[in-house]
Order: C-alpha cells, then sequence, then structure tokens
C-alpha cells in the first residue's frame, strides 16, 4: 500500500508536512484561533517572584530492590524567558518530587522526579498541559528534556560526529512552551526517581506496574496544580510510546480524559519485530523501506531516484506485497529466494546481492555491520557511519556514543545551575538493572500495545494520535510503526509522519521543525475535537 493511502499519513523532510489536517478551511481557521489562544496564555510582564533553590539531602538508589522511607515533594522553582517567534514568554520552572498515590488507598508509592515547564500568567481553560518521557525500558527523559521541544536543547548536529567538545546548550526556538506546558518526568530507578516503601524499585519494572505508577503520578500533578480541566497530551519515546498506549487506556478507565497522543519513535508490538525477536523468529520485511533510505542518503543507489519520495513509496509496497511474502516462505523452510528477488533487494538498498543471499531475512544488525567493508552504521541514527576500530564504534552504536557524553553532562548542570536543584546522588541516565524489567503484558509473554490504543479509542473516539518517526532509525523502524499502526482501521484522530533523521528526530534541524509544525497543527485539532 502507498503511504499516501494511510489516514492522515504525509512525509516530511524540512518543510512542514501537509495533509487531513489542514485541507478543510473550517479546521484551518479553529486551529489557528486555538493556536492564538494558546500563544496568549502567559507571557505577562510582571515582574518574576524570586527563585527558590532546593538543596536535597535524600540520597536515591536505582537498585531494584532499594525504596526510599517516606514521601518526598519538595520542589526547586525558577522563572526565566523564553522569545519565540518574536514573541517573549515568561515560564516557571519547578523541578523535584512528587509523589504517586494510589486512587483507592492514597498511599505514596514511588516519589518521580520532575522538570515542569509552565508558561506564566493566568491559565486559560484551552491552555494544554504534556507529560513527556523516554522509554527503554531503564531510560531517564533527559534524552527528550535537552533534545526536543523544552525551552533549552543541545545543539546536536547529526549526521556529523565530532567529539571535540560538548555540544552547546541554546535557546530552543522549536519549543512547545508556546503551545502547551511541558512536564518532563523520569521512571522508577531513573533520574532520582524512586519507589517509596513498602514498595521497592523492581516493583514498578512491568508493563503493568509502570503504566499505573505513571497514571497515578499524572493524577496527582493533575490535583496538586489544579490543571485537571487542562487539555491533557502524552508524548512518549521508543519504550515510551508503548508505555503511553498503556498509560491513556490506565488514564481514561481512571476519569482521565485526554486530548492527544504523541508516538515518537513507536515500538508497539515486540512480536513482531525482527530487531528485538532476531531474524530466525520474526520477518525483518519492515525494515526495508529504512534500509532503503540509508542507501539513498549514502549515494548508493544506481540511478539514484529522480523522486526520493516516491522511491521510498514505492518500497514500501515491494516490502509489503513482495518480501515479506517470501521471508514468510523462508522462514518457514518452505522455499530460497530466487535470484531475482535477491537482485530486486540489492538495487532498491545498496547492499551487495552475496549480503542478501547469506542473510536473506537481513536484521538491522547484520546490515548496519556489513554494508560497507570495515565501517559501522549507528543504530539509532544511520547516517551516523565511522571506522569499524573508531572509539565511537566502542559501544556498537555510534550515533548513541557520540551524545552521550554532552547529555550526561548537561543534564546535571541544568539541573544545578538553571533549574537550581542540587542532590546528593547522581542523575541516572540509563539503569541496567531493569533488564529484569517484566515485559508480560494482556495475557502475552511481550506485549502488544495497539489493542490498548483501540480500546483508548473506543473509549475516547475523539483522541488525536501522532505518529512521528525517522527514517534512518534502525532501533525502531517506522514502517513497521505504521503498519502496527493500520490495525486500528484508520481511526480518524490518527496522524503519521516520518522525516529524514534517525530515532532522536529532533537532533536534526529541518526534521524538528517540522516536527514542530506538525505538532502545532495536531494540538490544535485535538483540542477542537478532531474537528
Amino acid at each position: 500500500m502507498s503511504k499516501t493511502a494511510l489516514h492522515g499519513t504525509s512525509r516530511a523532510s524540512g518543510a512542514p508536512s501537509t495533509g487531513p489536517i489542514d485541507r478543510t478551511p473550517v479546521r484551518a481557521v479553529i486551529a489557528g484561533l486555538l493556536i492564538a489562544a494558546l500563544a496568549a496564555c502567559g507571557g505577562g510582564t510582571t515582574a518574576p517572584p524570586p527563585d527558590q533553590p532546593f538543596d536535597d539531602a535524600t540520597v536515591y538508589s536505582a537498585a531494584p530492590d532499594a525504596s526510599l522511607s517516606s514521601a518526598n515533594e519538595h520542589t526547586a522553582v525558577t522563572h526565566a524567558a523564553l522569545k519565540l517567534e518574536g514573541r517573549t514568554i515568561l515560564y516557571t520552572a519547578t523541578t523535584g518530587h512528587l509523589s504517586a498515590r494510589d486512587a483507592a488507598s492514597g498511599e505514596a508509592r514511588a516519589s518521580m522526579f520532575y522538570a515542569a515547564y509552565t508558561a506564566d500568567g493566568p491559565k486559560a481553560p484551552e491552555r494544554p498541559v504534556t507529560f513527556i518521557y523516554n522509554g527503554g525500558p531503564g531510560s531517564a527523559s533527559a534524552w527528550l528534556h535537552l533534545g526536543s521541544f523544552g525551552p533549552k536543547r543541545l545543539a546536536v548536529k547529526p549526521p556529523g560526529t565530532d567529539t571535540s567538545s560538548l555540544f552547546p546548550l541554546v535557546d530552543n526556538a522549536e519549543s512547545l512552551l508556546d503551545v502547551t506546558d511541558l512536564v518532563f518526568v523520569d521512571a522508577v530507578g531513573t533520574g532520582y526517581s524512586q519507589a517509596i516503601a513498602p514498595h521497592t524499585n523492581r516493583s514498578f519494572w512491568g508493563v503493568n506496574s509502570d503504566a499505573a505508577v505513571f497514571r497515578d503520578f499524572v493524577r496527582r500533578y493533575l490535583e496538586v496544580n489544579r490543571r485537571e480541566a487542562s487539555p491533557k497530551f502524552l508524548f512518549g519515546e521508543s519504550y515510551g510510546a508503548a508505555r503511553s498506549a498503556v498509560l491513556a487506556l490506565a488514564l481514561e478507565k481512571a476519569g482521565v480524559r485526554l486530548a492527544g497522543v504523541v508516538l515518537q519513535s513507536a515500538i508497539l508490538d515486540f512480536n513482531v519485530d525482527c530487531g528485538f525477536l532476531g531474524a530466525r523468529h520474526a520477518s525483518c520485511s519492515g525494515y526495508l523501506p529504512s534500509y532503503a533510505a540509508v542507501a539513498s542518503h549514502y549515494g548508493r543507489l544506481v540511478p539514484t531516484p529522480a523522486d526520493p519520495d516516491a522511491f521510498i513509496d514505492e518500497v514500501q509496497a515491494f516490502a509489503d506485497t513482495t518480501y515479506e511474502p517470501a521471508v514468510l516462505a523462508y522462514l518457514g523452510g518452505q522455499e530460497q529466494p530466487d535470484a531475482a528477488l535477491v537482485a530486486a533487494l540489492a538495487a532498491r538498498t545498496g547492499a551487495a546481492a552475496d549480503l542478501w543471499n547469506g542473510s536473506f531475512n537481513l536484521d538491522p544488525t547484520t546490515f548496519r555491520t556489513q554494508y560497507a567493508a570495515g565501517v559501522l552504521l549507528g543504530r539509532y541514527d544511520a547516517r551516523i557511519s565511522v571506522p569499524a576500530d573508531s572509539p565511537l564504534a566502542r559501544d556498537g552504536d555510534p550515533s548513541l556514543t557520540f551524545v552521550v557524553p554532552s547529555f550526561d553532562a548537561a543534564i546535571r548542570s541544568t539541573l544545578r545551575d538553571q533549574l537550581r536543584y542540587t542532590a546528593r546522588s547522581d542523575y541516572v541516565m540509563a539503569n541496567p538493572d531493569i533488564g529484569v524489567f517484566d515485559p508480560r503484558h494482556n495475557g502475552r509473554m511481550l506485549p502488544d500495545v495497539v489493542p490498548d490504543l483501540a480500546a483508548v479509542l473506543a473509549l475516547n473516539p475523539s483522541l488525536g494520535i501522532l505518529s512521528m518517526s525517522g527514517r534512518h532509525d534502525l532501533a525502531t523502524p517506522y514502517h513497521q510503526t505504521e503498519r502496527d499502526l493500520k490495525r486500528l482501521n484508520n481511526a480518524p484522530g490518527l496522524v503519521l509522519r516520518d522525516y529524514d533523521g534517525g530515532h532522536m528526530t529532533y537532533f536534526d534541524d529541518a526534521a524538528r521543525a517540522a516536527q514542530k509544525a506538525d505538532l502545532r497543527a495536531f494540538y490544535a485539532r485535538s483540542i477542537s475535537g478532531g474537528q
């Protein structure tokens, strides 16, 4: 099926996408009025109150069996300004902990660390609040906090790999603060989030328990900050997108109605992802369009496609109608690939026919390590490549290795110097102990959260869902995500977007600008109920 046959789908390469969300004049007027109203919130000229630093004496642990003895809801409060599109927005940053409390008993089960950015001034009823988190499981949310749509971002410049200095922290011209208040929150066992006794961190290391503790945090934040009437959005990346599906259903069942869910570089059904299961257990055909995009980036297509977007559309159709059936027959031991099909795969990906003959169901690890002799391609962003013996290849993914030092240093300095929050323990960017995470969900050994999204839509048909992916992402391939979301049967509020870039598409300047335009339109449409 052509990409344009999917409801709400278009491709973005640095310019704002067009699609069903802006084809109707009435919708355009509504969107314009809502965005104007949102932009009018905050940004007053009254002098802000003084900052309130907080020196947290609590020592936090990310160990599986660790827990805090009591709840902690202390925060640091600071004030700053951001210029967006010629207008200055004054905002308040609140950094610290809120307790995720059981709705029935009121028991504080976990102390969740968060950083919230809220525009100053009276809150209009239509001013949204968005809860944002990374995934892993085991990843803190510093990537989204300092890389995507917050007031500040690290100026990453992919696909360059210059590591001579740390990336500078700059004002974010694509911040979403003119559209929504932003709450970046860390999962239990990451950042400074920790369980409260008698619970331990591992109590919340599972698909269902993780979503439940996030539900309780969201409810607590809305209650404490009196935001129950605000339009509410979830924004999750990678496993965080899977979390969003389960969390959205948990919130809807708890009486918290959502306006929209943003899925960034989503993995939704682990049972069909060959990068997760391996090439002997699942088809890798969902990766084929990403391989083709990589070939286009490196100029390995002969002849060079006159229309790159049309070429990718053709590869998507080829992956679904030709390659997928052949792979399934191959995995079933029924057929070996014929020479014509291997030649067609080589022509569309720039990978040698010998590679396809040796690995017909070509998995992303084999593709990255054998695509070019002596070269390793990035997993999170395959546009980044280094010699196989480069220091950037030491951890297996140069697209991650070259950015980790900057984010690791920046989250600590940002918390200490700008948000005025200091702690006695280290901020946990990634927690390897969450390897004990329980993946069971809905009676299956591995999660498939598409039914959760379908159940949310049954409860809340006006819910907006925006999926945003990078074409060069070999961790969560965009076409597999789109295949999964096709199971929602063209839900009216579903919008699909893909961009030039990797897993963290927002690192790319052109993609980030396109994402901001798509997000602005999505928020306006979702708040208006899809009208």
